[in-house]
């Protein structure tokens, strides 16, 4: 089946490994499951400390993941933010060409209108 693609099937083909693989992680963080992973790590760290309290390791590595998540996560916007703007260019590229069919169509029944008038104007002529 030779399906026409959409222009967002087209975005995503074009995305880069690495755009493909931070929006997978983006998608990751955004969810429960990371949430629920992060609760029992630190519930562990916590309930079997592998270091003495402050807990500098755990801090460190949750610091170093901050950055490198937040990272991934503003990247990810910004494709998100260049996708709207690429559906919004295909949006207005749908909405110009509706315009001229619809535009055509008026004109076609306006034609049909005058010529349907023009036709009763005739019979009722002939009737005279």
């Amino acid at each position: 089946m030779n399906e026409k693609k959409t222009w967002h099937d087209r975005y995503e083909e074009a995305r880069s490994t690495g755009a493909a693989v931070s929006d997978r992680i983006a998608s990751f963080v955004g969810s429960w499951m990371f949430v629920y992973l992060h609760i029992v790590w630190f519930g562990f760290w916590v309930l079997f400390p592998m270091e003495p309290f402050p807990f500098l390791l755990l801090t460190m590595i949750v610091s170093l993941e901050a950055i490198v998540l937040s990272t991934l996560i503003i990247m990810a916007q910004n494709r998100h933010a260049d996708r709207d703007r690429h559906q919004a260019d295909e949006d207005l590229r749908t909405d110009i060409e509706a315009k001229k069919e619809i535009d055509e169509i008026q004109q076609r029944l306006a034609r049909i209108e005058i010529e349907k008038l023009d036709r009763i104007l005739t019979i009722l002529d002939q009737k005279k």
